[in-house]
């Protein structure tokens, strides 16, 4: 107990501020408990919904009154390749339209065709006009108002606080640990039951939308506390990244400008979504328009900075500006005026649809265990469509939040295991005494590997490299040298980022290299086919010696392949 600083003791413990984080700590304080936000960065302003765009999905029918929950659940399950768990597609759809209204009433705003109605747009691999949106500002408009619901709401919050493990005694999580970035100190969080909110991992790839925080912490603690994963193969590359400047490379390009009627053209002035998908071009499933840019790209057809063209110039420029203004102030920032000139973008690491396996009620297969938002896997099958993340943190953090409120009603506090303690604390600053390299040249290496061999197209032998890359750099991490002192030492939080990079990136490649198919966002060169065999989860879990994977059908409810 002497190598903890503090200890913090709740009911109910999130660890994540994103959407997902927030949502849960709401709904959890309706049932009078004790709720504590823990977050790697500032809450709600260093996730990925703050990011976001494009949109929510939500089956109003606003605008194309045909619209409804049976279409949304189908548009889901298909570009998901069926192997979404339909149970969660399906409470999906049912939710989203109560948690956009939640969003209003807690202050936020959407845009609207009528007091009485919220505009809606086109998005990816959706038959309607189904997404509720604020401009491109959506994500940040989400944030502002659960902001807003979570001080009325008094939820505490611990700000750039690092979660490092979780502690588990006779089956279930009775505490974590974490890493105060500001002052260096070691802390201890005691709980009854906890909800991973923590989103995706897109910094274990070179070139990505995420933020520093996204290093796969929820995935390595869930995985090795003993949750099970699911779809971890399955990641998805957004179609529109920046490719110019170089320090922007990979900042998104949100998919309204597609919805709003952006075409793309290679450099050649073809637009060649039609050669790949001539009856939705632009507005195809994410995982065919990359492939399709790719394509072009590796096929000589690349704009001057190695993209392709994206061109909205001839929308009124009334309508650029107020649907798609953040778009328009991040490219004028570079010189661009895309009332003007088209956008130079390539493909970029954007979201996991993979993540820790759960049921309809956010449980784990540990039992006080909760996941939500991305970080959780199930709900998007091998694909998501654009404007169903979003509806996910909503529905989802929900749910997570109350009943992991009502798991911690029914437990007492675990006895905390501080053998373990103390070797969590020894693991943690032991880099200090390191003389190998710095640990931002490992997670170069990491990422360009990850980027090279396990991205947009795959094989046996690239997958092969990276496992043999993977285990390499494992051994030089032994050895790896950070900056001495404690307050907010980045190449401290750098190692230890590191260690569950390196777990999640072995883990998304064995499972890619297990799946011997091609289906949705895991594009396999040397199996190019969908094969009906495959309609298949890969489920891993962590055993004495290593990774444990195996497979399962997925769960259907109402639609078969």
């Amino acid at each position: 107990m002497e190598t903890v600083d503090d200890v913090y003791q709740t009911d109910v413990l999130i660890i994540g501020g994103g959407g997902a984080g927030a949502r849960a700590a709401i709904e959890a304080k309706k049932h009078n408990v004790d709720v504590l936000v823990v977050v790697k960065g500032l809450f709600g302003r260093s996730g990925c919904t703050v990011m976001a765009e494009g949109g929510y999905n939500a089956a109003f029918g606003f605008i194309d009154k045909e619209d409804n929950e049976q279409y949304h659940f189908e548009d889901t399950v298909i570009g998901g390749r069926y192997l979404n768990n339909q149970k969660l597609v399906e409470i999906l759809v049912s939710q989203a339209k109560r948690r956009i209204i939640d969003l209003e009433r807690f202050g936020g705003a959407f845009d609207r065709i009528a007091p009485d109605k919220l505009s809606q747009r086109y998005f990816g691999g959706q038959r309607f006009r189904r997404t509720v949106h604020k401009g491109d500002r959506t994500g940040h408009e989400i944030m502002f108002a659960l902001r807003e619901e979570a001080t009325r709401q008094n939820v505490d919050i611990l700000e750039e606080v690092a979660i490092t493990s979780l502690l588990t005694s006779e089956g279930r999580v009775v505490g974590a640990t974490g890493l105060d970035l500001i002052h260096g100190r070691f802390l201890l969080f005691r709980a009854k039951a906890f909800i991973i909110a923590t989103g995706g991992a897109g910094r274990i790839y070179s070139i990505t939308t995420n933020p520093f925080q996204k290093s796969g912490d929820g995935y390595a603690m869930a995985f090795k506390a003993g949750a099970a994963l699911v779809d971890m193969e399955m990641v998805q590359f957004h179609p529109t990244g920046m490719v110019f400047p170089s320090s922007s490379k990979g900042l998104l390009v949100t998919e309204a400008v597609r919805g709003e009627g952006g075409k793309l053209y290679n450099s050649l002035g073809e637009r060649f979504m039609a050669r790949y998908d001539a009856e939705k071009m632009e507005l195809s499933t994410r995982d065919i328009v990359t492939r399709s840019i790719f394509s072009e790209i590796q096929e000589g057809r690349a704009s001057e900075h190695g993209g392709v063209h994206l061109d909205i110039s001839h929308l009124p420029d009334e309508t650029i500006k107020q649907k798609l203004d953040t778009m328009l102030k991040q490219f004028l920032d570079v010189g661009i005026d895309i009332k003007r000139q088209p956008m130079e973008v390539s493909p970029t690491a954007h979201h996991f649809m993979g993540g820790i396996r759960v049921n309809e009620v956010c449980r784990s297969s540990i039992s006080n265990l909760f996941a939500c938002g991305e970080v959780s896997g199930g709900v998007h099958g091998a694909n998501r469509l654009g404007g169903n993340s979003l509806a996910e943190t909503q529905v989802f953090g929900a749910i997570a939040g109350e009943y992991a409120a009502k798991e911690a009603k029914k437990l007492p506090y675990g006895d905390i295991d501080y053998e373990v303690l103390d070797e969590e604390h020894d693991r943690l600053y032991r880099f200090e005494e390191g003389e190998g390299a710095l640990p931002y040249e490992l997670k170069s290496r990491l990422q360009a590997t990850m980027w090279q061999n396990v991205g947009i197209i795959r094989t046996e032998k690239s997958l092969k490299e990276a496992i043999a890359e993977i285990k390499k750099i494992k051994k030089e991490i032994c050895s790896i040298k950070v900056e001495s002192g404690l307050r907010y030492n980045l190449e401290l939080l750098a190692a230890v980022d590191l260690e569950n990079m390196l777990l999640v990136a072995e883990i998304i490649t064995r499972a890619a290299l297990l799946r011997k198919e091609s289906r949705g966002a895991h594009f396999r060169k040397d199996y190019p086919g969908e094969d009906r065999r495959w309609l298949k989860n890969i489920i891993l879990s962590k055993i004495k010696d290593g990774i444990e994977i195996y497979t399962e059908a997925p769960l259907i409810t109402k639609m078969k392949p």
